[in-house]
């Protein structure tokens, strides 16, 4: 199974290419680039690989909830492509595969880990939602929520692993109020697209796909912007 997958839902850019296990990915820490980058990457990973646009079976998407911009990024090029080629798209949370930088994080490994995903959401919020990792899936144990740093909740328990720019927000709120709950913490991870391939390959052997003209995003929020007005009283 092939599979090109599209995560541009934070300030990171990401493409990745699924070929049947194999994963290659083209990633950058590139704040408003997303556009530039994200098509001719995608071109060369097939061309890397030897592959032609119509050998793909789907495109997968992060498709959010994260900046509103790099969302409908995502959802645009991948409906672009699909709708060319006549495939389904793979919609994934973008918490989900910002779950999976877990693996990466120094700490002892365990058959399941929980994983407390939290992405900044601007405007005095945060994008949260817990996950147990299962092989080298993320299985959501609640839903996802925008909420303020002094409101988010996490799941019963201890040791758990943090990772997102939500632990950065609001001077590191999040991750004062609850450290004491957490094995580790890493305030830096963001979502690859390598791993949102992974995620997607798994959803898409469970039939998890839509046609390109019911993709939509995950807001989790009404107002996706504030007035200026609304700016200057959270600044005081």
């Amino acid at each position: 199974m092939n599979l090109l997958a599209f995560e541009t839902s934070t300030e990171a850019c990401s493409v990745a290419l699924w070929l049947d296990g194999e994963v290659r990915e083209r990633y950058e820490l590139a704040p408003r680039r997303h556009a530039e980058l994200s098509l001719p990457w995608a071109e060369q990973l097939l061309d890397e690989a030897g592959l032609k646009r119509s050998q793909l079976d789907a495109i997968a998407i992060g498709r959010g909830p994260g900046a509103f911009t790099g969302v409908r990024l995502a959802i645009a090029l991948a409906q672009g492509i699909a709708l060319a080629l006549d495939k389904p798209i793979v919609p994934v949370s973008t918490l989900a595969v910002l779950a999976l930088r877990a693996r990466a994080m120094d700490v002892a490994q365990t058959p399941t880990q929980r994983v407390f995903a939290a992405i900044d959401a601007r405007m005095g919020e945060v994008y949260t939602a817990a996950f147990e990792l299962r092989g080298m899936d993320a299985v959501m144990l609640d839903q996802e929520v925008v909420v303020a740093p002094a409101e988010a909740v996490v799941p019963d328990g201890d040791e758990w692993l943090g990772v997102g720019s939500g632990f950065a927000a609001s001077e590191g709120l999040l991750a004062q109020r609850l450290h004491a709950r957490f094995a580790a913490i890493d305030p830096a991870a963001l979502p690859h697209a390598a791993d949102l391939a992974r995620l997607a390959a798994l959803a898409y052997a469970r039939g998890e796909v839509v046609a390109p003209e019911f993709a939509e995003p995950a807001y989790l929020r009404n107002n996706v912007a504030l007035t200026i007005a609304e700016q200057k009283a959270l600044k005081k």
